[in-house]
């Protein structure tokens, strides 16, 4: 029964191995044919690489949206007015989303930062010139659930953090100085705390950072009462990198923007949003809502499929594909060994991956983009290591490479540990 599956897994990738050596031989041919020119980045000594870990920022997002692309060329041609060119953005995300009003922001971080300050300051100048200075306002947000890597966007408008890991808790901090609770909960806990801010009549703040696809989050936040929410532009969006989306109550979407560049002295100045990301974000945001996710997840799912495959060729190796229900909803491939026989870890076989040619990133416990020490103070940092495949990220026929590095370096694993 053995040999006879492991025939069958054979059968199903001898087709992949196939393509992999007629691309590998069309690669030689053609640098035979003459030399390609130096990428971009290698030029100047960066080392570009197949993405299979996702949407991270540190790993420069995702690649823009050819309709993105295109926005930001035509933007980029003409002088606008920031102020004119907010308020018409936020009337055009207003009739997508359903919500009173929006703006584009500086990554769902500056959108954290802008609301928080809204909340605080509103639309007061002396308020908006006073911050970081809280003195006199209404300066504590309660952070439901607990604290993140990311509430350092509140903390720098000079809110104070009430940290409450339960809704009960979150009920019980609403005080006079209450200015906003914060939260990344979703579904019926998110509708809950709806409604626990509705009947205190304290601003929530959803962040949803990853919630884009589905372009459906646009319009269920909106349904759902929250009177502000903010998606990350550069992540599933596709948007430019430096963008992010803030919508809600057209009161505090004013206020947001009143404490937001290009205004001089207000505290989230430096969160400096170009026309190019305004009017790409809002080209990304369109171009959604055309998009097919059913067969955009038919072809991710097919990618991480492939690796599957042949990966599976290796005695030991198992697999598992499955979409993620709290935020970078994409199908995802999940790779296990047995790491203790092998004496080979998950960390040995993503730093092979890396330092190959080409560099491949794939997804692990690890997050060299976290100050280390916020890793005691936030509960969502990972604790188990796995190695998983994130397909949205891959380009086409990058999964074939990705599959045939991963087979290499598990079977040669393999071998060496007599398993």
């Amino acid at each position: 029964m053995h040999e006879r599956r492991a025939f069958l897994k054979w059968a199903a990738a001898l087709p992949l191995f196939g393509t992999v050596a007629a691309e590998v031989f069309w690669q030689r041919a053609r640098a035979a044919v003459g030399k390609p020119g130096p990428n971009i980045y290698a030029s100047i000594g960066v080392r570009p690489f197949i993405n299979a870990r996702g949407t991270w920022t540190y790993l420069s997002g995702s690649l823009e949206l050819p309709e993105v692309r295109a926005a930001k060329q035509e933007a980029a041609r003409h002088f606008v007015d920031i102020f004119e060119l907010q308020r018409a953005a936020g009337k055009r995300l207003a009739e997508l989303s359903g919500a009173e009003s929006g703006m584009v922001a500086s990554g769902a971080a500056g959108a954290i930062a802008s609301a928080t300050a809204a909340c605080m300051a509103g639309t007061d100048p002396a308020r908006i010139w006073q911050l970081p200075d809280t003195a006199g306002l209404k300066n504590e947000v309660i952070m439901s659930g607990g604290r993140s890597a990311f509430d350092s966007a509140v903390r720098l408008t000079g809110a104070k953090l009430v940290v409450a890991q339960t809704l009960e808790q979150v009920a019980a901090a609403i005080g006079p100085s209450t200015a906003m609770i914060y939260t990344t909960d979703l579904g019926d806990k998110l509708q809950r705390t709806v409604a626990i801010a509705k009947k205190a009549g304290v601003p929530l703040l959803l962040d949803d950072a990853a919630g884009i696809p589905p372009i459906e989050n646009l319009r269920l936040y909106a349904r759902m009462g929250v009177d502000l929410y903010c998606f990350s532009g550069g992540k599933g969006m596709g948007g430019p990198q430096c963008s992010g989306l803030l919508l809600g109550r057209k009161s505090l979407i004013e206020a947001a923007l009143a404490n937001t560049s290009p205004w001089e002295g207000a505290v989230c100045r430096a969160m400096k949003v170009g026309k190019e990301e305004v009017m790409g974000c809002l080209a990304a945001v369109q171009a959604w809502t055309k998009m097919d996710l059913a067969a955009l997840n038919r072809l991710w799912e097919q990618r991480v499929k492939r690796i599957a495959t042949m990966v599976e060729t290796v005695p030991g190796v198992t697999t598992e594909i499955r979409i993620p229900e709290d935020g970078n909803r994409y199908p995802t491939l999940t790779v296990r060994w047995d790491e203790s026989a092998w004496k080979f870890t998950v960390a040995d076989c993503d730093r092979q991956l890396r330092e190959g040619e080409p560099r491949i990133e794939v997804l692990t416990a690890s997050n060299p983009s976290l100050v280390p020490a916020v890793s005691g103070h936030d509960p969502k940092t990972p604790r188990q290591n796995h190695l998983q495949i994130i397909s949205m990220t891959m380009q086409t026929g990058e999964e074939l490479t990705v599959g045939r590095r991963l087979r290499e370096i598990l079977s040669a694993a393999r071998k060496n540990s007599n398993a």
